[in-house]
């Protein structure tokens, strides 16, 4: 009998291991696809690959909390009541956010030996205030918003660190760059790929795209550690001192060490230390950013009242969503493919053609330009960060770059916050808000286009770099 059954035992086990293999070629395909395109052009041997593996699972589990929060405050409501969810949301959150943002830049410089615990601690953090908002979401109680909050600010402090980080990890091949861009490109997928995953979830429930966050994050915090060693180490760097009066260079400290400062004229607050060209850029970058956060929640309410054409308001926001999604990851992809010979340029380029758009769609508001509008958003969003990054690649000194990323990632996040809270404030009047988006981009341009196209003929005794 034990011969019968190990006969017949036999071929049923070869069987189950054969459909075991089957469905498990195509994961295994799929995971070796991403792990040869993370680890192209030296990226494994730096470590950059485990920073865009990183990087995409931290983006997955942000857009799983957004399902979850936009079906409960958002979603779940009539427009009114929603209105006043997301004003107390912004109140909330991005008030205090708005605050704290200034914060994370210089806390996390103090930190330089602690950047794999720093982004660990981020995603562990995350990880339990999904659980915390899962017995709340569903109530849309008033204890949903600090734990948001706590996401937001994990969340952007995740952010400071990574742009901190990534010159650290730089292959011989790969510019700063261009490493930026493929990490942004890495979270861009992820989010493409968890955004309808978290809607299949929150079919189950509200709590169930938080469940999902939990599991997410909780691997983020494990890769978070199997970055190489050197992320840790703060060798050669210092400070970027964001100041606009006198200042003592590190070519002066070298030449006068034992000079005191005594009654020296204390610097004021400002961005002296890292050049005109920089500057200008990020006073770009930032009217770009606002104009991001506010179509972000200007658009996620008009179209809920005012869908496009015959489109019901949640496939309106959807097509919207994609417009700018496929933007963003088309112009991150360009940003990638490009040497960026003249950043100067690009950025005045694309801030001046995302102002004329916003123009034509203020005068001509229909379906069609608010679509163009978000792609235009998203697309001039990633090629100006792109070319602020290699700016900052070619004009900041190596010792304080690391520093300089941080502090600019913290500005264009505070941006995106005052953008945002534009959005929410305005009337739903499509002509009305497209010609504040515009007079907001108008006041970029006039501020930082003239001092880009200067800088750019003026050129820079730097190596351009791609």
């Amino acid at each position: 009998m034990g011969a019968i059954r190990s006969a017949e035992g036999g071929p049923l086990r070869r069987s189950a291991r054969g459909v075991g293999r089957v469905l498990r070629a195509p994961l295994r395909w799929a995971g070796g696809g991403v792990r040869k395109a993370t680890h192209a052009h030296g990226a494994g041997e730096s470590g950059l690959g485990k920073l865009i593996e990183l990087h995409a699972v931290n983006s997955a589990g942000d857009m799983m909390i957004t399902v979850a929060l936009a079906s409960t405050v958002f979603f779940s409501v009539p427009t009114d009541q929603a209105r006043g969810r997301v004003a107390l949301y912004l109140a909330v959150t991005m008030a205090p956010f708005a605050l704290l943002a200034p914060v994370i830049g210089p806390l996390l410089d103090r930190i330089p030996h602690g950047r794999r615990a720093a982004m660990a601690g981020s995603m562990l953090t995350r990880a339990l205030l999904a659980l915390t908002m899962s017995g709340a979401v569903a109530s849309g109680g008033l204890e949903l918003y600090p734990a948001a909050l706590g996401v937001l600010v994990a969340s952007k402090a995740y952010g400071v660190v990574r742009s901190a980080v990534v010159p650290r990890l730089l292959p011989p091949r790969i510019s700063l760059v261009k490493a930026n861009s493929r990490v942004t490109l890495g979270g861009l997928l992820a989010t493409g790929v968890a955004a309808p995953l978290g809607a299949g979830l929150h079919q189950l429930g509200p709590e169930y795209p938080l469940y999902g966050a939990f599991v997410v994050f909780v691997l983020g915090t494990i890769l978070s550690f199997s970055l190489p060693h050197k992320v840790d180490s703060a060798k050669g760097e210092a400070r970027a001192r964001l100041v606009s009066g006198e200042h003592r260079s590190p070519a002066r400290e070298k030449r006068h060490p034992g000079k005191k400062r005594g009654k020296e004229k204390q610097p004021r607050p400002g961005l002296r230390t890292v050049g005109s060209s920089v500057l200008h850029a990020l006073q770009a970058n930032s009217a770009i950013r606002m104009l991001s956060g506010f179509l972000t929640f200007f658009l996620a309410f008009m179209l809920r009242v005012h869908p496009l054409g015959d489109l019901s308001p949640a496939f309106s926001l959807g097509v919207v969503a994609v417009a700018a999604g496929a933007g963003n990851a088309l112009g991150t992809a360009i940003g990638a493919l490009l040497r960026s010979r003249g950043p100067e340029k690009m950025i005045a380029l694309v801030l001046t053609v995302t102002l004329g758009v916003a123009i034509v769609t203020a005068v001509l508001y229909g379906a069609f330009f608010v679509v163009v509008i978000a792609a235009v958003a998203g697309i001039s969003q990633a090629l100006a960060k792109q070319s602020l990054d290699s700016l900052i690649q070619r004009d900041v000194p190596e010792e304080v770059r690391t520093s300089a990323f941080a502090r600019s990632e913290t500005l264009l996040q505070m941006s995106w916050v005052v953008g945002g809270a534009i959005g929410i404030l305005l009337p739903l009047n499509g002509t009305l808000g497209m010609g504040v988006a515009a007079g907001v981009l108008a006041l970029g341009a006039a501020t930082a286009v003239r001092g880009l196209l200067t800088a750019a003929r003026r050129g820079s005794a730097h190596p351009r770099v791609a």
